[in-house]
């Protein structure tokens, strides 16, 4: 299982030991394994606790003695033993036996499943221990950050790792070096930070500490990051520490605003709040988009018993504007006079089908070659946004995946082998040895015709990477997934296959395409036909990125035209209109979401997943259908947070600071300039709390001015208060006490024809934490609920189908009223289309990339589509 850095971690969990060495009794450290420059280096945090040695060189040297003839008698008394269970043969010394006390190295991971990879690469000379991640963090029931001390912050032991701490110190005492092996990046380096200050001792018998990468965990990964370890980099630990304290004081000091003008409980995250705010803005936009019909005329040919299509592509040398169905016909009615009037100029000189209305005359063929190349390998945001699109995964599901792959899986004999290299990187490079043997086996596999010209590096040129790491990659390009496959979950498998077919087809050939574009020109109208054959499948013949609703049509997804040439008269089999409407943005999908967060900069790799995630969890949106919805309650915290906050709350701003985080790492800025320069203006916002103006903003008040107090007659106002906001008389609390809460994201009930199965009552629409219900309208007296029905029948029983929601990930699917008498479940949501099949009014509203929107019948199982959306023309990618 997969270790996230996070403080809430398992937090009784024990550092796991993969080489155990005899614990000796304690005693001072050699004289000759000086403090290292690593220890010396480290400023040890408030409150760590030296190790000060207590014995002097004597009681060493007589220790040392004692030991090693104790040692040596077990050897003999053990050998010995031996030769009379064996008969006289005496065994050799056993290897894998455990290292002395003073002769190893401590290697200190985060994660166990790691600790036992590494182990099993670094053998009898190391320890290897797991922190099973973050052991300090801020404190949780305070801000934990002097502000008037230049941010100084205030790290406690995490509750629950004092034993995994104590375990380590003791480790620590015995090891001749410790290196601290957290993962490469910022979180891992502040992790060995934490670490590194509680183990760091003063004086002649301190243990050097070394920082360790390990970017891949393969033998001759782990090896060479041992051999070339060096020292923590502070300034990649301040740009963390800057992140964390800046979240801190966001977080502490905003979160009481929403606490009083929205609900109690609520929490403002700096980065998560601009996320919601790119969600509710969609949505803004979709609400107030208005539709605008327009139409498109298509013309269906057919040579040789090919059909293909031709569409309208220009009226009088401009684009068409066809906004009503008469303008529309129109234009059928000339194209179809053309066609007729055409074919009577050709005087029969044609052949054709016998359905024909007539036929276009080809005037003007375009033949040329084009070469669309292989994408870059993955990194972090492709990955999230590509695992999303083909193997629907959410973003915290394949970072899980790929912590695994990365950490290691036990391959049979093999033992534990980390499959691809580190997941979290903004970098597309690729190491020139991974691609030369990529490279080799692609030849073994496929050929030297599908090779790229040259080993592909891809170096990055992206404007705000950090290219602290390679791509997402494969740690050995000749393990093919289906080699590893039974080692593997399913789902370890899937994602595994991904990556490995991407990376591989980064260094293979671009394919090639014969495209065409027939023009028929009719005078005033231009109709046009594009198609595209593969010419060279080249990378494709391994792996196709995948597509989504609002992505522009692929060259592979091209028709296929027939060999025409200039002059030749083509066969029109009919001529027709379709009306259409003008659609709004489409909502954000995981993968559109990661994507848009990469291009504007705002977080981090590490971070997309946990953004996604906190927005679901605090249930500021939903994702349905594979979409994100903004709830009521994100709405109403985006409102008051952007108003109050506008500059902090700010897509430009938030970008800005990942900017002043990267100069941090790279020694550019300090850490407490960059908090000084935040901190000032976010102040002054904090001491302007318009309470009153807020909560207006968070809740519907129309009604309150005709409302006055029922005990004095007085007029209600709206105030906040510890509890969440509430209303109160004018006159409170001097000589009246009338008050009762507000909002608290409730609409109020509405009556509906359904009737309560427990006591026979009306029931009423309700809104719940999970969206909206059926509750009897004699609550609290009747406590009887139903999910919200759909008005779609279930086939089984008649029973309506009502949304509901798994309770192990929380997704939408539709049952029936009548469970668990009857267990039948639609995954997509039902609507009340008819099958033309069999006539049942329910189906499945199902979309996919390859064939779009269509249904699914509930009774027969039927499959038809539904009107086609006009598709964008062709793109090499």
């Amino acid at each position: 299982m997969a270790t996230t850095k996070k403080a809430s971690d398992t937090p009784d969990a024990a550092p796991t030991d993969v080489v155990r060495a005899p614990r000796a009794r304690k005693r001072a450290a050699p004289k000759s394994g000086g403090a290292g420059r690593g220890a010396r280096s480290l400023t040890a945090e408030p409150g760590a606790v030296p190790v000060k040695a207590t014995r002097g060189a004597t009681a060493r040297a007589t220790n040392g003695v004692t030991r090693a003839v104790t040692r040596a008698v077990t050897r003999t008394v053990t050998r010995a033993a031996a030769k009379r269970r064996s008969g006289g043969a005496v065994p050799p010394e056993d290897q894998s036996a455990p290292s002395q006390p003073g002769t190893t190295s401590l290697v200190i991971v985060e994660s166990p499943a790691k600790a036992k990879t590494i182990g099993k690469y670094l053998g009898r000379g190391f320890r290897v221990k797991a922190t099973v991640g973050h052991v300090r963090d801020l404190p949780q029931k305070k801000l934990g950050v002097d502000v008037e001390h230049g941010f100084k912050p205030e790290y406690v032991t995490i509750a629950g790792k004092e034993k995994t701490l104590a375990e380590l110190r003791e480790a620590a005492k015995d090891s001749r070096q410790i290196y601290l092996a957290t993962d490469p990046d910022r979180e891992g380096e502040a992790i060995a930070w934490h670490v590194a200050s509680q183990l760091v001792r003063r004086g002649p018998g301190a243990v050097p500490i070394k920082r360790a990468l390990f970017h891949e965990i393969t033998k001759d990964a782990v090896n060479l990051a041992i051999a070339n370890a060096g020292e923590i980099d502070e300034r990649k630990v301040n740009a963390q520490q800057a992140r964390r304290v800046l979240d801190r004081l966001v977080g502490y000091k905003a979160s009481p605003v929403l606490w009083k003008t929205v609900k109690k409980g609520l929490s403002a995250g700096r980065v998560q709040t601009v996320a919601l705010r790119m969600l509710v803005e969609r949505e803004r936009e979709i609400r107030a988009f208005k539709p605008v019909e327009y139409w498109t005329i298509a013309a269906d040919l057919e040579k040789a018993g090919q059909r293909f299509a031709a569409r309208l592509h220009q009226v009088d040398g401009k684009k068409p504007e066809i906004s009503t169905e008469a303008d529309a016909q129109r234009i059928v009615d000339a194209a179809r006079a053309a066609a007729v009037e055409i074919r009577g100029r050709m005087n029969g000189s044609f052949v054709g089908a016998e359905s024909a209305i007539g036929v276009f005359e080809v005037t003007d063929l375009k033949r040329r070659e084009r070469r669309k190349n292989p994408q870059a390998p993955f990194t972090t945001s492709t990955l999230q946004q590509e695992a999303a699109k083909k193997l629907s995964y959410g973003s915290k599901r394949t970072m899980r995946l790929a912590q695994d792959l990365y950490e290691g899986i036990e391959l049979g004999d093999e033992g534990a082998v980390g499959l691809i290299t580190y997941m979290r990187t903004d970098s597309t490079r690729v190491a020139e040895s991974a691609a030369a043997q990529a490279r080799e086996h692609l030849q073994t596999l496929f050929g030297a015709d599908f090779l790229a010209d040259g080993p592909r590096l891809y170096a990055d040129t992206k404007k705000n990477a950090q290219d602290a790491h390679e791509a997402v990659r494969p740690t050995d390009p000749s393990r093919r997934p289906e080699l590893v496959q039974r080692y593997l979950s399913a789902d370890q498998f899937k994602l595994y296959q991904l990556i490995w077919q991407r990376f591989m087809a980064s260094q293979m050939a671009p394919a090639v395409f014969d495209t065409t574009t027939v023009d028929f020109d009719l005078g005033r109208h231009l109709f046009r036909a594009t198609g595209s054959v593969v010419k060279f499948q080249g990378f494709l013949v391994l792996y196709q990125e995948a597509r989504e609703e609002g992505d522009g049509r692929a060259l592979e997804d091209e028709q296929a035209l027939p060999m025409l040439e200039t002059g030749e008269a083509v066969p029109v089999l009919a001529v027709t209109p379709a009306q259409h409407f003008t659609e709004p943005p489409p909502r954000f999908s995981e993968a559109s979401l990661v994507k848009e967060l990469e291009r504007l900069g705002i977080g981090r790799p590490s971070t997309y997943a946990s953004i996604i995630s906190t927005l679901v969890d605090r249930r500021y949106a939903q994702l349905e259908q594979r979409r994100f919805f903004p709830t009521p309650l994100g709405e109403s915290v985006e409102k008051v947070m952007v108003q109050q906050f506008p500059d902090v709350f700010n897509v430009g701003f938030t970008s800005e600071m990942e900017g002043e985080l990267d100069k941090i790492e790279e020694g550019e800025r300090t850490w407490q300039r960059v908090l000084k320069d935040f901190y000032g203006p976010f102040a002054i916002s904090l001491d302007n709390v318009d309470v009153g103006r807020l909560i207006a903003a968070a809740h519907d008040l129309t009604a309150l001015a005709n409302e006055r107090c029922p005990d004095c007659g007085g007029k209600l106002v709206a105030k906040g208060g510890f509890f969440g906001p509430f209303l109160a008389c004018e006159n409170h609390p001097k000589t009246c006490k009338h008050t009762r809460p507000l909002g608290r994201d409730r609409k109020p009930a509405e009556p509906t024809d359904y009737i309560c199965h427990e006591c026979g009552a009306p029931m009423l629409k309700r809104i719940g934490r999970t969206g909206e219900f059926l509750g009897c309208s004699k609550f609290p007296k009747c406590r009887g609920t139903r999910s919200m029905p759909t008005g779609v029948m279930c086939p089984k029983d008649g029973g309506e189908l009502a949304a509901r929601r798994s309770k192990k990930r929380g997704k939408v699917f539709y049952g029936c009223a009548n469970y668990p008498n009857c267990d039948f479940v639609a995954w997509d949501k039902p609507v009340r289309d008819v099958c033309p099949e069999c006539g049942y009014e329910g189906a499945e509203s199902k979309f996919t990339k390859s064939r779009g929107e269509y249904r699914k019948c509930l009774k027969c199982a039927n499959e038809w589509d539904v009107a086609a959306k006009p598709e964008p023309e062709a793109v090499a990618v």
